[in-house]
């Protein structure tokens, strides 16, 4: 399995956060004072240099003014609407109902 940066989910959520600032009409200087973090920690981001973990991500959805969840939702309706999907999704899926069944 590649690296996940490599994949195009990846480019779409850099993209996604990107026009998540822009949207609520927030620079990087913006958002990292609200983030307590430099501008370059922004910067970073946005470029795929810097990786986040979800409490970051969460963190990063507060100050665009939306939820974590309003975002991952969007962002799985941008990949089902690009046909993107990870190659083992389904196959893990049908695992696990036949664990739970």
């Amino acid at each position: 399995m590649s690296k996940t940066i490599y994949r195009t989910e990846y480019a779409t959520l850099l993209r996604m956060l990107r026009e998540a600032r822009l949207a609520a009409g927030i620079t990087q200087i913006q958002c990292s004072v609200e983030m307590g973090r430099s501008q370059s920690f922004v910067s970073d981001i946005e470029r795929g240099i810097r990786r986040l973990d979800i409490v970051q991500l969460r963190d990063l959805c507060r100050v665009f003014g939306i939820t974590l969840t309003e975002f991952v939702t969007e962002f799985e309706n941008d990949l089902a609407a690009k046909g993107t999907q990870h190659k083992n999704s389904s196959k893990k899926r049908r695992r696990k109902r036949s664990l739970i069944d």
